[in-house]
């Protein structure tokens, strides 16, 4: 019985130990999963409040349900965590894009960027050349190349793995690389690279580019997907900054064209800012880059209209530069006809009134001796006027021709002394002539050019001089003098031919006036002192054309300064100004003239001696000669000339009337005067005549013309003519000519 008590007793004491027992253990363990679970929440809770702090992890101790849900949860957040990566650099690199517009800045951006996502030590990007035949990929960009050239510049399709990666439209990744593969550089050393990622770059289907990285460490499967994810995109966005490098390209353009359409040059410029605006505002979207190009359309049609307008308009001014070409034309033609009808009076004017001035029979008063030579004055002034109209004309048209040489200016004082000693005594005013030291003997210049600058600046300086004196200073210019033609001509020696008088002198505000043509100071001057105007615009435009200026000085009432600067022409004439050609061809007189007074000199200093010897009426005496013009006035005072010299003189009215003379052979003719505009049959064809259907080539025949054009001179030698006179005649010089012929 007490056995039993105490059996019962231990039972109960066993069951009170493991209630105890259970409790205890019930309540660790309680107290172990309250303690998780709440570890469990607390972890969630951090993770919820941390902003995308997605690094904590749940810790679960216990090998049970919540350590499965722990583990879930932290899969679940490196899922999340790796696609937030993702998002987070695919973001960083889409934003790189903004605002590139050059394939090669994008394309060392994005190595740049996504090297230092994946930890690449090398990468080298590609570009697509369709240039060629065949399809080319070029490195356009590249990431820590080495300091040898061992990069491969370029490759084509199916060329090694990265052409056959850029043929299968698929990225490869490499690892465990061979010894032998490009290896990767610093400044201590080299290095094979781990792991070598390709990935080709597709728009449309096609491939347009290829990337290429390598690491020192494996690509990590998420790298690999970043590449993935980056390149789905990144061929839209090489394809938007090459359409974007071609729309700069043709703005490029269009700006030049701009350029060149004046007329529509603001609207242009206008749709070219709006189109960059556009263009930078549409740079992720091809749609709108598709409008920009029709705009571009557009824009190339407005430019095609604006090109047909501007060949309308210069089919216009072609058709006006013809009207003023025959324009032209035309008013050389009336300057040379102009010359013809007023030299063909004047002619018989000078002449005539010249052997009546000489009063050879004593049979005019002294009172009708003064009207003749008030009337050869008088025309001897208005051949002058029309010598400097033409002059003038001939200058302004860029006709004058300049003939250089080396001028001596050792004997130039002596000369101009020889010129104005008699205007000098017979106005009363002292004249000087000053030449320095240093002037060289030697100038090059177009002396005929120089002497008649030089004698308008004199003989104005005398005729607005009533007492006092008259002065020209000869001297090398002062190196202080600034024009802007001393940088235009290349010269070793500058002169200046300063006139100075102690006239009526020149108002300030009259000085630039006074070079125009057919202007003076004021009327006042043109009513006592005469004159027309045209002698020192002449002087001016001659100077340019020497390359040189003039300059003045002048106060009224004390006197005026004229300076000629002009250089020594080493190089030859100077193109001062490209002047329009107004006129096809010019009158000209003066210079034609000199250069035949030139020849005759010439001619007569080379036989000296021989005609020395020889008397004038000897020389003229019995000579036949035959006069042919159309003009009896001319034909009545060369008659009358040359039969008080001793000759016989045969006339003609035109060609055919000459023609028939010589080949009649009726008289012995000794010489023939020949006009040059005569009807019927001009002289030229008349002279052509004579020494080709006659063969009379030893016959001298002298070509006299009243109207001068350019060239005239070896039109007349050509045609056949001994030599050349330009109306009116200059009897001492119509006289030497003939001297020469008839003695030779």
């Amino acid at each position: 019985m007490s056995q039993n008590k105490n059996i019962t007793l231990g039972m109960y004491g066993l069951l009170v130990f493991v209630a105890l027992f259970s409790t205890v253990i019930g309540v660790f363990l309680s107290r172990s999963i309250v303690n998780t679970m709440k570890e469990v929440t607390n972890t969630i809770k951090q993770i919820a409040t941390s902003k995308n702090q997605l690094n904590t992890r749940i810790r679960v101790k216990t090998n049970d349900e919540i350590k499965e849900l722990g583990d879930a949860t932290n899969e679940l957040l490196d899922s999340v965590e790796d696609r937030n990566w993702l998002q987070t650099n695919l973001a960083e690199i889409v934003t790189m894009y903004q605002g590139i517009t050059s394939i090669r800045t994008l394309a060392e951006q994005f190595l740049l960027t996504v090297s230092k996502i994946t930890g690449a030590s090398y990468g080298a990007f590609y570009i697509r050349n369709d240039e060629h035949d065949e399809i080319e990929f070029v490195k356009e960009a590249s990431v820590a190349d080495r300091f040898e050239d061992v990069v491969r510049e370029s490759f084509k399709m199916g060329q090694g793995l990265i052409g056959q990666c850029a043929l299968e439209k698929k990225q490869l990744c490499l690892t465990d690389l061979p010894q032998g593969y490009q290896l990767i550089g610093s400044g201590l050393g080299a290095t094979v690279p781990k792991s070598v990622l390709i990935a080709p770059v597709l728009f449309e289907g096609e491939v347009i580019a290829v990337i290429e990285l390598a690491s020192l460490e494996d690509f990590t499967a998420l790298e690999k997907e970043l590449m993935n994810q980056v390149i789905e995109t990144f061929g839209l966005t090489i394809n938007s900054v090459t359409r974007r490098m071609e729309i700069a390209r043709l703005l490029s353009e269009s700006q030049a064209m701009t350029e060149e359409l004046q007329a529509q040059s603001e609207e242009l410029q206008t749709q070219s800012e709006e189109l960059q605006m556009q263009s930078e505002e549409l740079q992720m979207q091809s749609e709108e880059l598709q409008t920009i190009n029709e705009q571009l359309e557009e824009r190339t049609r407005d430019a095609e209209h604006q090109s047909e307008e501007l060949l309308v308009a210069k089919k216009e001014l072609e058709e006006k530069a013809n009207q003023l070409e025959l324009n032209s034309q035309y008013k050389s033609e009336f300057l040379a006809n102009m010359s013809h009808e007023l030299r063909t009076p004047l002619n018989s004017i000078l002449i005539l009134s010249e052997m009546l001035s000489e009063n050879g029979d004593n049979r005019l008063t002294d009172e009708e001796e003064e009207y003749a030579r008030i009337i050869h004055s008088s025309g001897s002034d208005l051949l002058g006027l029309i010598n400097d109209i033409l002059d003038l004309s001939k200058v302004e048209a860029g006709k004058l021709e300049l003939l250089l040489s080396e001028v001596n200016m050792s004997e130039l004082p002596q000369q101009l002394e020889r010129q104005f000693a008699h205007v000098s005594e017979k106005k009363n005013v002292a004249f000087h002539v000053y030449k320095e030291d240093d002037v060289p003997n030697l100038f090059i210049t177009d002396e005929k050019r120089v002497q008649q600058i030089l004698k308008n600046l004199l003989s104005n300086a005398f005729k607005f001089t009533h007492q006092g004196e008259v002065s020209i200073f000869i001297r090398r210019a002062s190196e202080s003098i600034s024009h802007p033609l001393k940088e235009l001509v290349e010269s070793n020696c500058w002169l200046e031919f300063e006139v100075r008088d102690t006239g009526i002198g020149i108002p300030k505000e009259k000085h630039e006036l006074i070079f125009e043509a057919f202007q003076q100071a004021d009327g006042a001057t043109v009513r006592k002192y005469g004159g027309t105007g045209l002698g020192l615009s002449i002087c001016s435009e001659f100077a340019k054309l020497l390359g040189g200026f003039i300059t003045l000085h002048s106060e009224v009432s004390k006197g005026s300064s004229f300076t000629l600067y002009l250089p020594s022409l080493i190089n030859g004439a100077v193109d001062y100004t490209q002047l329009e050609e107004a006129y096809n061809q010019v009158a000209v007189t003066f210079n034609e003239v000199e250069v035949a007074e030139t020849q005759v000199e010439s001619k007569i200093d080379n036989q000296e001696e021989d005609t020395s010897t020889i008397n004038d009426s000897n020389v003229f005496q019995g000579k036949k000669v035959l006069i042919v013009d159309d003009d009896q006035r001319n034909i009545f005072a060369l008659q009358t000339a040359l039969k008080k010299q001793g000759m016989d003189i045969i006339t003609a009215q035109n060609g055919l009337e000459c023609l028939e003379i010589v080949e009649s052979k009726e008289h012995h003719i000794d010489l023939i005067l020949m006009d040059i505009m005569m009807p019927y049959m001009d002289g030229y064809e008349t002279m052509q005549k004579i020494r080709r259907e006659l063969e009379l080539t030893d016959l001298p025949i002298i070509a006299l013309t009243a109207k001068a054009m350019k060239n005239d001179r070896e039109k007349c030698l050509e045609a056949g003519a001994s030599d050349y006179i330009s109306k009116p005649l200059d009897l001492s010089q119509l006289f030497s000519v003939m001297r020469v012929w008839l003695a030779s």
